[in-house]
């Protein structure tokens, strides 16, 4: 089993892939391989608008450091999404990075991944308050749908503003731990 990580926080040791970090080597434990993507190291544009990907191709044209990362995740199994909250949503870094996720629709909005695939989405934020930002992984868990992933796990860690401070949580750490295991052991 693949599993492929992309890290969407300018922090290499932010609190976002510190718990990426957890979840990949409980995987690795279960056999599973990883491949790590910081996206903060990466040269890359967002979507041009250019409809190459449903005209021409069946992938996206723009050729940058993105493009062996969106090969990988046709081959894996299982994608980690790691973020922190910035300004109510993901980060630029990734947010930019998943509207690229356009190229894997064809042009009439089917996904050209497998299906079955599942996904892990890390959302870390300062802010105290469980219930705030908690629109986010709906929104995006939509879209994960609607490209096959079928079983998408959810992490979040609140309160974690200084580089570090998500060590202190332990019942994080240990879902962490808990997710990185059942990706691998339940898969078919």
């Amino acid at each position: 089993m693949k599993v492929v990580a992309i890290l969407g926080s300018p922090r290499k040791k932010g609190n976002s892939a510190r718990l990426a970090r957890r979840v990949l080597a409980a995987a690795e434990a279960q056999g599973a391989e990883t491949e790590v993507y910081l996206l903060n190291a990466m040269k890359y544009k967002g979507c041009q608008g250019c409809n190459s990907c449903k005209t021409e191709t069946d992938f996206c044209v723009v050729k940058d450091d993105l493009t062996p990362v969106y090969e990988s995740i046709r081959r894996a199994e299982v994608l980690v999404l790691a973020s922190p909250v910035y300004f109510g949503d993901l980060s630029g870094q990734m947010k930019c990075f998943f509207d690229r996720f356009y190229a894997y629709f064809d042009n009439d909005f089917h996904s050209r991944l497998q299906p079955g695939k599942k996904s892990v989405t890390i959302l870390t934020q300062g802010d105290p308050q469980e219930s705030s930002f908690d629109d986010i992984f709906p929104r995006y868990e939509r879209w994960l749908k609607l490209f096959g992933f079928e079983r998408n796990y959810l992490l979040r860690a609140v309160g974690v503003r200084e580089e570090g401070e998500v060590n202190s949580k332990t019942e994080v750490l240990r879902r962490a731990e808990e997710i990185g295991g059942e990706i691998v052991r339940n898969s078919e």
